[in-house]
């Protein structure tokens, strides 16, 4: 690594380009969340949408990650990186003021909510691959584990706050109003990126033969490393174990332990408040036992914990479901940040784009199977077994993770690594 490269400064907030990125990221993690909230309500209370137009109008959102995930990672890894986070942040921007700029003239419809929530998904899936390819450059592919980690903590700040925040301003300014702050926060975004003084490599031009084999080119390198394999397998078995829970929690927590509204808005915040506190000491716990190591670690230690929360009871025994949540999200967030910092670190920079839609593909596929198999099961089994199905297939991710990586304490020390680094 160069004497001038992002990583030669003794912290990372004495990075004028790391704060300006981090700055972008907690406004429009702060806005995301606040219309997170917005934009169900104005469909349900101003246009009247049904329960099935909120539901394809949630759909619509994911629905890019399935359809161009792999085709935007190649093409990520052709292009400088900076220039289409800053055009994904201001495509949204003006996407979202569409909305209260037609609610201004009485011409807003399910239709354009519907659009909207299609094509800012397909700005995001850019912007997401971008940002964790844009993000070793900006910083040092050694620090990507500290970034991380403030980043999420970010993330996890909004997911405490936004959606109180976002309650409030609805009521206040209404629903539509409350979406230009969410066009707001992205334009903030895209202007502190456009502040980043750090230069990106330009991508060598080669002797490319066409999408297709630069997308395979990207799942061959994920199929033929051990970590990243095993990574990508936890990772979907994670969020699969994930979608099946979260199709029965709210009738678990409102029918089976007879918890009112107030109450289970608060168990759900338990989680959260977990996830900004494991984002917060994820670099101390790598350091500790090994930023390999970690990586399954995190999961050995919390999934049998989140497991508890499935023989929850009415009484004093609910307080198993707030321990089972909040073990739950803290191994979650500290293995998404290390496996992330890992991906980052193994992967080459030519590559990495294509390595990072693959692994997102792959993550997010099995989300609407496994929330449509959660719900069969919930009615087919109980929601109590439901959440038994759930955390016992959590509990072989580990096990996967740790026979991909014994005997590595660093990512340094995996062969990937070091064959980048020679």
């Amino acid at each position: 690594m160069s004497p001038t490269s992002p990583s030669s400064s003794p912290s990372l907030f004495a990075s004028r380009d790391f704060r300006l990125l981090l700055a972008g990221q907690t406004t429009s993690q702060l806005g995301a969340q606040v219309s997170g909230v917005a934009v169900p309500l104005l469909a349900v209370v101003t246009l009247g949408a049904s329960p099935f137009e909120v539901g394809l109008i949630g759909a619509a959102s994911t629905l890019a990650f399935a359809l161009i995930g792999l085709p935007a990672g190649a093409w990520i890894d052709r292009v400088r990186r900076r220039p289409v986070l800053i055009a994904s942040d201001v495509v949204r921007a003006l996407l979202l003021a569409s909305i209260p700029l037609a609610a201004l003239f009485g011409v807003l419809s399910v239709g354009q909510l519907l659009l909207v929530s299609l094509l800012t998904g397909f700005a995001r899936v850019f912007f997401d691959v971008g940002y964790r390819s844009y993000l070793p450059s900006v910083i040092g592919r050694d620090r990507v584990l500290a970034g991380n980690s403030s980043l999420e903590f970010v993330r996890a700040s909004g997911q405490v706050a936004g959606p109180a925040l976002g309650g409030v301003l609805v009521t206040l300014t209404g629903a539509a109003s409350v979406l230009l702050v969410q066009a707001g926060t992205f334009a903030a975004s895209a202007l502190c990126l456009v502040g980043i003084r750090s230069r990106e490599e330009t991508p060598v031009a080669s002797s490319r033969r066409g999408m297709r084999h630069d997308i395979g080119e990207g799942l061959r390198f994920v199929l033929r490393s051990r970590a990243l394999r095993a990574t990508a397998i936890a990772s979907a078995l994670s969020n699969f174990s994930f979608a099946i829970a979260s199709a029965v929690n709210m009738v678990f927590l409102s029918r089976t332990l007879g918890l009112p509204a107030a109450l289970i808005g608060a168990v759900i915040a338990v989680g959260s408040v977990t996830v900004m506190i494991g984002a917060a000491f994820t670099t101390r716990l790598a350091r500790a036992v090994g930023s390999a190591r970690i990586v399954w670690l995190s999961l050995a230690v919390t999934a049998p914990l989140s497991l508890l929360g499935a023989f929850a009871r009415p009484g004093w025994w609910t307080l198993l479901i707030v321990g089972g949540i909040a073990a739950g999200e803290l191994g979650q967030i500290v293995y998404a940040i290390t496996s992330v910092s890992l991906r980052q670190q193994v992967c080459p920079d030519r590559m990495l784009g294509r390595v990072n839609a693959t692994m997102q593909v792959v993550v997010m596929g099995l989300f609407p199977v496994g929330a449509v198999i959660g719900g069969l099961l919930g009615d087919a089994i109980g929601a109590r077994w439901t959440l038994v199905v759930a955390g016992g297939l959590l509990l072989v991710c580990p096990v996967l993770l740790r026979v991909a990586l014994r005997g590595v304490r660093e990512v340094a020390e995996l062969p990937e690594a070091v064959e980048r680094a020679a």
